[in-house]
Formats: C-alpha cells, sequence, structure tokens
C-alpha cells in the first residue's frame, strides 16, 4: 500500500514560556528558565517549592478563547494552542470535517476541577461551611476534554482519541497521528498534549514520591536530584505532503519516524531495553542510522534512576557515536509538563531542526561517571544533519520516540 509523506504545518504552544511555540523556543534557545517558587496554603508543610507555572494573567489574557464554566485550564491550555497551530497552518473551515481526526492526549484531564472539588468536600464532610460542589465537574474532569472542545471547535469530525499514557501522552498521540495520515486513514490531524497539573493536591504527591528537586532541575548532572514540574500544551497540525501543498500550506518539518514499546517489568523504575528499543523503532521505520541524527532532544528528567537509563539506552542505539552526538534536556526551562511534554518537545525539536542548533541543556555542573558524557550546554550547539529525534519515558514503562526530518529536503 503506498503511504503518504506526513508533514507538520503549524504548531501551537501555551506554556510557562509565555503564549506561542516562538517563545517556548526562544526560551529554550537562550536556556531562560520559567521556573519559580510556588507557594500552596493548603499544603501546611510544603518542603518543595520549586515548579513552572503557567501565570495566572498569561491565562486570564485568553478569556476570548475558553470558556472556565465549562473547562477546566487543561482544556483551555489546549485550544489557546489549538488556535495558534491552526492559524499557522491557515486552515480554513474546509480543511477539517471527516479527513480531520483529534488526537490530544493527557496523563491527568482537569486536575484543578478535581482538587478544588476534594477540598470543597473535605471542608462539608467535616462540618464547615463550604462552597457546593461544581456541577460541571463530570465533563471538566473527563481526561478526553481537551481533544472533544477542540473538535467541537473547528469541526473536526474525523476519529478522536485521547492517550493518556503518564509521561508519553503528547509522543504516542503525535505519533498515532502520524500513522493515521501516513496510512492514508486520514488527510490532516490536531495533535499534541496537554496538562495544567500545578494544583495543590497534584503538587503535593509528587513531592511524596521524592522526585522533585528542592533547587534545580539538572538533566545528566552528577548533581542531579530530581524534576521541576511545569505544565502547558503543545499543539501540532500534521497532514500530508500532497494535501499542504494543494493547501499552499508551508511545510515546517516532515515527520519521518515514529517508535513505541512497553517495558513490561517495573510500574516506575525505567528500562533501558525498553527506551532503546523505541528509538530503533523509530529509526527503522524512518529508514535511517543513528549517524543520521543531529540532534536528541532527550526526555531528561533529571531525577537519578531516569538519566542513567536514558543514557545506557542511547548508548545501546549509537554506540561510540554517542558521545559527540548534541543530546540536551530542556526541561530547566519549562519543566516536565507531564501528559504535555512530548508535545512541547517536539515543537522545540521542529524549531531546533530549522535552526540546526541544539538548545543547552540548563545547570549542569558535572560529568556523572556513571553517566559519562556531558549535554549541550550554555549556549546552542550547531548540527549539520537533517533529522532530529526527540524522546520521551513514562511511568507505566512506556517508551515513545519521534523523528522528524528538515524541510528543506522536500
Amino acid at each position: 500500500m503506498t503511504q503518504s509523506r506526513v508533514v507538520i504545518t503549524g504548531t501551537g504552544a501555551f506554556s510557562p514560556c509565555g503564549a506561542g511555540a516562538d517563545a517556548l523556543w526562544r526560551a529554550a534557545k537562550d536556556g531562560v528558565s520559567a521556573a519559580q517558587q510556588v507557594h500552596f496554603d493548603a499544603i501546611a508543610d510544603q518542603k518543595v517549592t520549586l515548579a513552572a507555572p503557567i501565570p495566572a494573567q498569561l491565562y486570564d489574557a485568553h478569556a476570548d478563547i475558553v470558556r472556565p464554566r465549562m473547562q477546566d485550564r487543561v482544556t483551555g491550555f489546549a485550544l489557546i494552542a489549538a488556535a495558534e497551530a491552526v492559524a499557522q497552518a491557515g486552515l480554513s473551515e474546509d480543511d477539517f470535517g471527516d479527513d480531520c481526526g483529534v488526537i490530544v492526549g493527557s496523563g491527568l484531564g482537569g486536575a484543578e476541577t478535581i482538587d478544588t472539588n476534594y477540598m470543597r468536600f473535605a471542608a462539608h464532610t467535616y462540618g464547615a461551611t463550604a462552597p457546593r460542589l461544581d456541577a460541571m465537574s463530570v465533563p471538566k474532569i473527563m481526561a478526553n476534554a481537551a481533544a472533544s472542545w477542540i473538535s467541537m471547535t473547528w469541526g473536526a469530525r474525523g476519529p478522536l482519541y485521547c492517550n493518556s499514557t503518564a509521561c508519553s501522552s503528547a509522543s504516542q498521540s503525535i505519533g498515532l497521528a502520524y500513522q493515521l495520515v501516513r496510512s492514508g486513514a486520514m488527510t490532516r490531524c490536531i495533535t499534541g498534549g496537554t496538562e495544567a497539573c500545578i494544583v495543590p493536591g497534584v503538587f503535593r504527591v509528587w513531592e511524596l514520591l521524592r522526585v522533585l528537586s528542592p533547587d534545580a532541575c539538572r538533566p545528566f548532572s552528577r548533581d542531579r536530584n530530581g524534576m521541576m514540574l511545569g505544565e502547558g500544551a503543545g499543539i501540532l497540525i500534521v497532514e500530508t505532503l500532497e494535501a499542504a501543498r494543494a493547501r499552499g500550506a508551508e511545510p515546517l518539518a516532515e515527520i519521518v519516524g515514529y517508535g513505541t514499546t512497553s517495558d513490561a517489568g517495573d510500574l516506575l523504575r525505567p528500562d533501558p531495553v525498553g527506551a532503546a528499543g523505541a528509538v530503533t523503532r523509530a529509526l527503522a521505520d524512518a529508514g535511517l542510522t543513528p549517524d543520521d541524527i543531529g540532534y536528541v532532544n532527550a526526555h531528561g528528567t533529571a531525577t537519578v534512576a531516569n538519566d542513567l537509563s536514558e543514557t545506557a539506552a542511547m548508548r545501546q542505539v549509537f554506540g561510540g557515536a554517542f558521545d559527540a552526538l548534541a543530546v540536551s534536556s530542556t526541561k530547566p526551562v519549562h519543566g516536565h509538563a507531564l501528559g504535555a511534554a512530548g508535545a512541547l518537545e517536539t515543537i522545540i525539536t521542529l524549531h531546533s531542526l530549522r535552526a540546526h542548533l541544539a538548545p543547552p541543556s540548563g545547570n549542569f555542573s558535572e560529568i556523572d561517571p556513571a553517566i559519562g558524557f556531558a549535554p549541550v550546554t550554555g549556549a546552542p550547539r550547531g548540527y549539520a544533519q537533517d533529522f532530529a529525534l526527540t524522546n520521551s519515558f513514562a511511568f507505566g514503562g512506556i517508551n515513545a520516540a519521534l523523528i522528524l526530518g528538515s524541510a528543506t529536503r522536500l
């Protein structure tokens, strides 16, 4: 069966770095972190205060797009990002309909609505005066709310999916959209991920897992001590190259490979064999060799276990060439946005490929002998190859890898 080439014609981002994909890329390229101190009145003994939230005033500035009475912030973030992606792609009303699918992932769904309702329910249960629970809670909480609102807003009547696979949700969503479009099942898809998770209850349980850094996110550094929680949304328009050319749309990049695997092992501890398998499958899908890759946007959470496992996986795939490869994690800039992370990082990878610049990995101070390499630090590093890889690895043993190709090849 003939397969279509799949291109990205629009991107949208709403992140702690600001509104817009350009704002996200500038922050990543320049190493400008959105980290700040957050304090929750509901957490009496909060020990970790570092996070990368989206400021309330930034969200409130998009009141013309969101409907707070009907939508949790997780949906609002996605709609803001989708509006940018649709506009950049130059899509008209006729470009949606039955041949446009929506695949937008989320790890948690409506976290703010859940958190607020639990607080109100507890207050009511224990005798204090409390506001009534939100009657619209169910449609605000459900994980597919963002995907459904995008479908309704633009009239996309093709298949609608919501991958909820923890930190790989967005990357698997983009990979599935790529497969649907490549196979001819869809002409285009609106895809990506969204998460609005910096609320007291969610933050507290992440703190209790002892994986949050109290001072700085330092991927791959010897003194790394945990991740920084972030939030946001990244949305992409993917379509056949033929459809893009017929509309006169400019392809920003091509999706050339996707691989995903399951460790089928420990729920929380990553397995380098599974991660390496996802990357190997993506390379095979793209018909590429490891030497073709110029930049790797690493999952790079800055937890002890993830960075060690990911490095072992990359060494399995790239062998002796790994040490010279441009590798970085941008999570010190925008935080770990869980179900949205893969989409934000795919957008950064796309911009990296267009500029042939690998953005720096923040806060790196010293090579860990157990890892044995230094990521790109300080300033962006140029590279010549026309392909870049982005990794997403999730609790539950889920691995996803996406490979983008430069639009100059088309």
